[in-house]
């Protein structure tokens, strides 16, 4: 009967421990503000992330920004979108973000595209499986510039079989790459050294790779930003979006910047910013 006492005080012990380590959902009034830098989500040295969660958020309404640089697939950091993180801060507090390194391509011979498309969709399912400890909401708004908003829209509209994503931000990305590849010589070029591939050598990979290919009526409200002297993503890749975006029903704004080119001013990003903060405030609920 001892023998018998001594386990049942053993189990209840050995619960109690368990119980005890389990730290609780803190009130939300007490969740402070949390930053991680360069968090894996990967193997390879790129495949970080850096974090920002806000104060008082929760999981029922705390939505997550994903921020995404850009480099022509080949080039760029999430440092250089650190300013687009500190901005959008400063007009809403409620937001958390993630800050998004990817593999970058090395000119035709390694790391070469989907690569950086699924990098992204591996970050973001990274974060999706966090959310719940992170304490915030699986609703996502995706912004890129240049490649990185060709990889926010690619997401968007063919990866994310959940529906996370809510909006899209498209600064002056690439929407259709087979029309890119028929712009030039240049143009060819860099798409090259990103792909590894002609377009005569393998077709599909381009209209694989063209977020334009995959509007549906389903696709999340976007908003596209545009320099009306980009020489480099020429201003028909925003307006071919925005008018397959309109045929199929999808909510959608352009705005474009007559003076500007393959990026903003410092007085021409405040007023994107600016105008994302009402697009989002009307579609994403």
């Amino acid at each position: 009967m001892r023998l018998y006492i001594l386990l049942f005080t053993l189990v209840i012990f050995v619960i109690s421990c368990k119980k005890d380590n389990v730290a609780p959902t803190p009130p939300v009034d007490l969740v402070k503000p949390v930053t991680y830098t360069d968090l894996s989500y990967g193997a390879d040295a790129l495949q970080k992330m850096d974090i920002y969660l806000p104060g008082g958020r929760t999981v029922t309404t705390t939505k997550t920004i994903v921020v995404i640089h850009g480099g022509a697939w080949l080039d760029g950091d999430k440092a250089d979108m650190t300013f687009v993180v500190d901005s959008m801060k400063k007009r809403n507090s409620g937001f958390a973000f993630i800050n998004v390194n990817y593999r970058l391509a090395l000119y035709g011979v390694s790391n070469l595209f989907p690569t950086q498309e699924l990098d992204i969709k591996s970050a973001i399912d990274f974060y999706l499986s966090k959310t719940t400890g992170y304490l915030v909401s699986k609703d996502l708004i995706i912004l890129g510039a240049s490649a990185g908003a060709h990889l926010a829209l690619l997401h968007s509209y063919k990866n994310d079989t959940g529906k996370h994503v809510k909006a899209v931000i498209d600064f002056f990305g690439p929407t259709d790459l087979v029309s890119i590849w028929n712009q030039g010589y240049y143009q060819q070029l860099a798409l090259t050294a990103a792909i590894g591939k002609s377009y005569t050598d393998d077709p599909a990979i381009y209209t694989q790779s063209s977020p334009i290919n995959f509007v549906t009526a389903q696709s999340p409200p976007t908003i596209i930003l545009q320099g009306l002297i980009d020489d480099i993503v020429l201003p028909v890749q925003s307006t071919m979006l925005a008018d397959k975006l309109t045929s199929t029903g999808v909510t959608n704004k352009i705005f474009t910047y007559p003076n500007e080119g393959h990026g903003f001013s410092d007085a021409s990003n405040t007023d994107a910013l600016n105008k994302i903060i009402p697009f989002l405030s009307t579609n994403v609920k």
